[in-house]
């Protein structure tokens, strides 16, 4: 996708739109979509703006504050896949302040820069794929009917008819099966470990980066034909395109359009009490505030600015309030969005709306082996209905329990199911009790099993 794609599509994305996307996967939470959905539209409305203001508009990073299970983490990534924008998710608490041992705060830019590398890089390759697959078959050819060449090299000697009807044979897959010595390129990763403070991962990377490129990686290995076509492909495909303008790309794309969601937020608000040595929350907020204000971090593909990436916090905030973050940090999230908990007639839409709901999955699982689920109304109301109750006597989990309650109803159909060939199973109401009631009766048995 180029960067003009990129902009028309954010054209055709209005807010509107952005929220009816995603419904198609997330149920309710009206005010998070509104959200989030204004800010993916400001991404375009900065690109149309002359470039002294352009720079001077940043993104209006959000926190979303509700349970686990509401859906947070899905609204943020089907955001990023609706404009095929850099996203990664990371864990606030995975990240220290520098000093201690940990993960350096400036690594998620890092993460993010290599997802927008690796993004461009794919697409393309699909642009040059049609060139690298005729290249990989000439390759296979030559292997198969090797080229003979005069003692001067000038003149080379093959049977022409022969390789044609090879190639008819290639193309047909009728060679597929065929074992071929080919000599592939392999990437040698030495083993290299650097000891000391968090922040030394990116030189370790170059290291490793620096001595693979002085290993010889070429070797000759034995494969099927239709394997060494992929794998020829693949390296021609690499040969044919720029890596530095992927690399140029890629930074421009995690800098523009990059999102990074940061979850669990809330874990690093609560006050830590007490003196001396020891890693701190605060400390990590403070670690957190230049990345999201605007700084340079260098990555193996260049200097990223992270002032435009988009930066959504999350978290359930029940042992601590948005207000326990420094100020300094309550500022980079001016927009704050409540996600509500889930209720029954959640849990009803979630298991039949979307097109990934659960019912939809396992009746396409289920068909793979010639067996037909059928879910009856009363059925959904009485897998929602449990899912709510033991949210309410135990754990709130949100729509994870429902994963639960789900798998553990259909656990002896998904069991049986090579020797339940050609059958049809309604599953009803009264079949739900059968598998869940007493479970659900019984709180101790439900808190270990449901």
């Amino acid at each position: 996708m180029t960067t003009k794609s990129l902009s028309e599509l954010l054209e055709e994305l209005t807010p509107k739109r952005i929220v009816e996307e995603l419904n198609k996967y997330v149920v309710g939470q009206e005010e998070a979509k509104k959200a989030v959905a204004i800010a993916l539209r400001n991404r375009w409305r900065r690109q149309k703006l002359p470039e002294k203001l352009r720079n001077e508009v940043i993104p209006r990073n959000i926190l979303m504050i509700g349970p686990t299970g509401v859906g947070k983490t899905e609204i943020a990534r089907r955001l990023a896949n609706l404009i095929n924008a850099p996203f990664i998710k990371v864990e606030a608490t995975k990240y220290t302040e520098i000093g201690y041992v940990g993960r350096d705060v400036e690594s998620m830019v890092r993460e993010l820069v290599e997802v927008s590398f690796q993004m461009v890089k794919k697409e393309k390759m699909e642009e040059v794929r049609e060139k690298a697959r005729k290249l990989a078959e000439e390759r296979i050819l030559d292997y198969l009917i090797p080229r003979q060449f005069t003692s001067f090299g000038i003149r080379e000697f093959q049977d022409t008819a022969k390789r044609e009807e090879l190639r008819e044979k290639l193309r047909k897959g009728e060679l597929d099966d065929r074992t071929v010595e080919i000599e592939v390129k392999e990437k040698v990763v030495p083993m290299v470990g650097i000891a000391g403070p968090p922040g030394l991962e990116e030189l370790e990377n170059q290291i490793k980066e620096m001595l693979s490129g002085l290993i010889p990686s070429r070797k000759r290995r034995r494969v099927k034909v239709k394997e060494a076509l992929q794998i020829l492909e693949q390296e021609e495909a690499e040969k044919l395109i720029d890596m530095e303008e992927v690399a140029r790309e890629a930074i421009y794309r995690a800098e523009n359009f990059g999102i990074i969601f940061i979850d669990e937020i809330d874990k690093i608000a609560v006050k830590t009490p007490g003196h001396g040595p020891g890693v701190s929350r605060e400390g990590v907020q403070r670690d957190l505030l230049p990345i999201l204000e605007g700084t340079t971090v260098n990555t193996k593909y260049g200097p990223v600015r992270t002032d435009h990436i988009l930066f959504i916090g999350a978290g359930a905030f029940h042992m601590a309030k948005p207000s326990d973050l420094i100020p300094e940090l309550q500022g980079r999230f001016p927009i704050r969005v409540e996600l509500r908990p889930l209720t029954k007639e959640d849990f009803k839409r979630i298991l039949v709306e979307p097109e990934n709901a659960l019912t939809k999955q396992y009746i396409e699982l289920l068909k793979t082996e010639n067996v037909y689920l059928e879910f009856t109304e009363d059925a959904i109301e009485e897998i929602a209905r449990i899912a709510e109750e033991i949210n309410t006597k135990t754990e709130n989990i949100g729509a994870r329990r429902l994963h639960t309650v789900m798998e553990k109803l259909l656990e002896d159909i998904s069991f049986n199911a090579p020797d339940m060939q050609g059958q049809t199973i309604i599953i009803d109401a009264k079949f739900v009790r059968a598998k869940l009631g007493e479970l659900v009766k019984d709180e101790e048995l439900s808190r270990y099993i449901l």
